[in-house]
């Protein structure tokens, strides 16, 4: 049985690794070095790699407070803005403040044959 081909969502594109890889892809387009195909496909590639390597890889924890600014849930993606916002890591560690963040959280797509999700 072929394995069906699988989408992911674009969210980290936008992550400051994502974008140097996007504004790499551009000039690499422009200077005519490869394919808008293939920059594509790259791409895709990112999205499978990068979510799978986060899902896998990472372990850390952290907890966070902040006050709840605006949020909307539209077409399955939660969007929280939140202010004044304390990050603070699992074992006590380190802790970061923000005076502004947003969240976005994304149903798990099916991954399986039988539907599971991610």
């Amino acid at each position: 049985m072929a394995a069906t081909a699988q989408n992911y969502y674009e969210l980290y594109r936008r992550s400051s690794v994502g974008a140097a890889l996007t504004d790499t892809l551009d000039d690499l387009i422009t200077e005519h070095r490869i394919d808008p195909q293939l920059a594509m496909k790259i791409l895709a590639n990112f999205d499978r790699a990068i979510t799978e390597v986060l899902q896998q890889k990472v372990k850390a924890r952290l907890t966070f407070k902040g006050s709840l600014d605006t949020y909307r849930f539209c077409d399955e993606v939660w969007t929280f803005q939140l202010k004044n916002v304390t990050f603070k890591m699992e074992n006590g560690g380190q802790v970061v403040s923000a005076d502004r963040v947003k969240i976005v959280s994304c149903t798990a797509k099916p991954n399986g044959p039988n539907g599971t999700a991610a």
